[in-house]
């Protein structure tokens, strides 16, 4: 009796046992789910270095311009005969009838910050703002202060004579109150302000990566390039930026690099980043898109190979050799993976080609993160095929609300699915899963971004609230199934037939205006991530756009070689 009264409370604890597994089992293995998955953080891709950058990320504008073109009297626009340049692309010679011309800010219609210019350079010549200058203020060997004014249009510079015994090199043109710094602060405090709190700043544009020419060490780029648009950025302004923001740098190695590039680029990164921040590492950039330069690399090293036949698969399979190649460079520069983020790439949507990348020679044990790009797409073509079964005829007959009617109930769902059976590939291999790139992806193709009415609907479409929402499900869906580091794309960028890539088009837009910014800075606050500096701080460092023009300096005009230039104002001649 007394054995059966000692079973009782037994019983009614193994009974209260199972009913608490019934109810609360369910919970404890969601949660113990939700704690295993990687903590989602938000990125950012930046726009490329070119003339018609639109961000305006350095206080010096020779950092983007163009790289220099012949022009000569009467012909059309880089026409002249081929010009002989110094080692950072600086003419050091000037053919009779020849100047030499760079186009700095290339805005179409939009205007950029106007006021006194500082204009620093080393060498003997002649140089010219044309129209867009107002006034020199000051002029002497080797500085001028110019003011420029954005109502005149683009911005170029040109040479209109240099000494080729002492050619003019070594530009600058600084930006209204940075003479003191530009040197020591590159970057535009505005620029800073804005990407504040980024947990990573993807460099896929603002090295160039795409089509890259670089081999060796000694053709990387270099702070003393006339230009950084071609090449990219140097490494030493990327890290530089990276430790500013304390945002983790995403590298992306040249296609064609070397070992020895590759060991000299880790060694840099090893003495100059900060040790706080962990590095990612790709291979270059969508090695699987035909359109690109590297694909067509790595597919015929594939095949040399003998990786594959097919010369699609052997891009793939070279991408995972290379990619691990690299890996273990970094590995042995940095004495380990502890402080290293190494990315295996897919494309969105192909989890057979995301299989054969993770699984050629075990290359998934080698990684740490998948990547893809989960966009919300609308790819409108002027002739439908299998893949994109609209015409730009049908949908640029629709109005807004039917562009994001078909985002929510198409593309969007088909999106998220991609997410999921992505996010369990990469767990299937014990990886976590990234965005590389991500966000809205509504543009013309195959003919159709030439369709004016199509190209209007979807940029009205990027600047409708309603865009915001497509944003917020897709980011609490990235987060829901697992995702980790969400680097959008892109940053700052105006919006073309070729898309409407940017979260803003222009470097002094309000970031209140964009449904897009809005809903990624949300999201990321909700995440305990405050992106960018209050936005009453970031609207007292507005540039100025225009300048006071009642200083009763007129600007003189005259005709030289064809081309309009300032007599006085905006020119400096140096003999």
């Amino acid at each position: 009796m007394l054995k059966r009264l000692l079973r009782i409370p037994t019983l009614v604890c193994l009974l209260l046992v199972a009913i608490a597994a019934a109810v609360f089992g369910p919970l404890l293995l969601d949660w113990l789910d939700q704690s295993s998955r990687p903590r989602p953080r938000l990125g950012i891709n930046l726009a490329g270095p070119a003339d018609w950058n639109t961000e305006l990320p350095f206080v010096d504008l020779m950092r983007f311009s163009r790289a220099w073109t012949s022009q000569m009297r009467g012909k059309p626009f880089g026409s002249g005969p081929a010009l002989e340049l110094d080692e950072n692309g600086y003419p050091s010679s000037l053919p009779e009838g020849v100047w030499a011309e760079s186009p700095l800010i290339s805005f179409e219609g939009h205007p950029w910050p106007s006021g006194n210019y500082t204009v620093l350079y080393k060498g003997r010549g002649t140089l010219s703002f044309g129209a867009s200058a107002t006034a020199t203020l000051e002029d002497s060997p080797g500085r001028m202060v110019v003011t420029l004014d954005s109502s005149k249009g683009n911005l170029h510079l040109s040479i209109l004579a240099t000494d080729p015994s002492d050619h003019i090199r070594d530009i600058h043109v600084i930006m209204p109150g940075f003479e003191e710094s530009w040197d020591t602060d590159p970057w535009h405090p505005l620029f800073l302000a804005r990407w504040k709190g980024v947990a990573c700043v993807r460099f896929m544009d603002f090295m160039a990566t795409n089509n890259s020419a670089i081999r060796t060490w000694s053709e990387r780029p270099r702070v003393t390039d006339t230009t950084f648009a071609g090449r990219g950025v140097p490494l030493e302004l990327l890290i530089d930026l990276s430790n500013r923001l304390g945002a983790d740098p995403w590298f992306c190695i040249p296609h064609m690099a070397s070992d020895d590039y590759v060991r000299n680029f880790a060694e840099l990164v090893l003495e100059k980043l900060d040790r706080k921040l962990k590095v990612h590492i790709e291979y270059s950039n969508e090695v699987w898109n035909s359109g690109f330069r590297q694909h067509k690399y790595a597919a015929e090293k594939g095949q040399e190979l003998g990786l594959a036949e097919e010369p699609w698969v052997a891009a793939w399979l070279y991408t995972s050799r290379r990619s691990v190649e690299i890996f273990r460079i970094f590995e042995d520069v940095f004495k380990g993976n502890k402080r290293l983020v190494r990315i295996l790439p897919a494309q969105s949507g192909n989890t057979f080609m995301a299989s054969q990348i993770l699984d050629f020679q075990n290359a998934s044990r080698h990684a740490d993160v998948l990547a893809i790009a989960p966009y919300v797409g609308l790819n409108v073509a002027e002739t439908p095929d299998r893949y994109n079964t609209l015409t730009a005829s049908t949908v640029a007959s629709w109005d807004v609300r039917q562009v994001l009617d078909r985002l929510r109930t198409r593309s969007l769902p088909e999106t998220i699915e991609s997410i999921r059976s992505f996010r369990k590939l990469a767990t299937d291999h014990g990886l976590d899963l990234v965005a590389y790139e991500g966000g809205q992806h509504l543009v013309g193709i195959l003919g159709a971004e030439n369709n004016v009415a199509l190209t209007r609907l979807l940029q009205e479409t990027n600047a409708d609230p309603g865009m915001g929402q497509i944003y917020t499900r897709l980011l609490n869906a990235w987060q829901d199934e697992g995702g980790s580091l969400f680097c959008h794309f892109s940053s700052v960028a105006r919006w073309t037939k070729w898309g409407s890539w940017g979260v803003l088009q222009y470097y002094d837009d309000d970031p209140a205006t964009s449904p897009k910014l809005q809903a990624l800075t949300q999201w990321a606050n909700a995440l305990g991530q405050t992106i960018g500096s209050p936005p009453e701080e970031i609207r007292e460092m507005r540039l100025r756009k225009e300048v006071d023009t009642g200083n009763g300096l007129r600007p003189v005009k005259h005709e030289e070689n064809g081309h309009e230039h300032q007599q006085d104002q905006g020119s400096r001649q140096n003999s």
